[in-house]
């Protein structure tokens, strides 16, 4: 009983903990709230871990000559590179928080690397199928690949069922009826909540 009090004040605490931007490094990861409605909501619900993470979102920060950076393939513009000012502003007015999470001194070597294959994806469209392609990419998919050399982030089977439900949910079956496929449960893909759950990555704090 006494041990899982502890585990609850000590979540409780690294919920509340908040991290400032000239506290950010190279590589790091930002993790941005799923909320209520739409594409966001939908991703949420059928990707829920034991962590009970809540993210729609992933994006990979750059740190240069004291210039913040994010890489990520977001919905309105593909891939791109943008300022983290332009990219903080745009999810406060989407009413989202971001959460930055670090890697692990063990894997923190994988990082050069993963930035400079971050940027020979620039510019390539979202991809709203969801399964892999070159021609395009979604936001976990640009940071897996981005650090697939060092094998950081696994493609695990997707799957579009939800949990609470035990079926898949009719937004998405609405979703890829419109684009004439079917529902690619069990392909390979991956997901922010996902990634927020893998042992090579620890929680730093909601950005403020």
């Amino acid at each position: 009983m006494r041990s899982t009090i502890v585990f609850v004040i000590l979540v409780i605490v690294s919920s509340c903990t908040t991290i400032k931007s000239s506290q950010l490094k190279n590589g790091d990861l930002l993790f941005v709230s799923a909320n209520n409605e739409g594409l966001s909501k939908a991703i949420d619900a059928v990707t829920q871990t034991k962590q009970s993470t809540h993210f729609s979102h992933i994006a990979l920060l750059e740190k240069k000559n004291n210039q913040l950076f994010v890489m990520h393939a977001g919905t309105k513009n593909g891939s791109e590179r943008i300022s983290l000012q332009d990219f903080v502003l745009d999810e406060k007015n989407d009413k989202n928080t971001i959460t930055v999470y670090r890697l692990k001194r063990k894997y923190q070597h994988t990082i050069k690397n993963a930035i400079e294959v971050a940027k020979t994806w620039l510019g390539k469209p979202y991809n709203y199928s969801y399964v892999l392609s070159d021609e395009k990419l979604y936001c976990s998919d640009f940071v897996q690949r981005s650090f697939a050399k060092d094998t950081v982030f696994k493609l695990n089977p997707m799957t579009f069922i939800n949990p609470q439900t035990g079926k898949t949910d009719e937004m998405w079956i609405e979703f890829y009826k419109k684009q004439n496929i079917e529902v690619p449960e069990g392909k390979p893909g991956c997901n922010p909540n996902g990634m927020a759950s893998s042992d090579k990555i620890k929680r730093m704090g909601i950005l403020k």
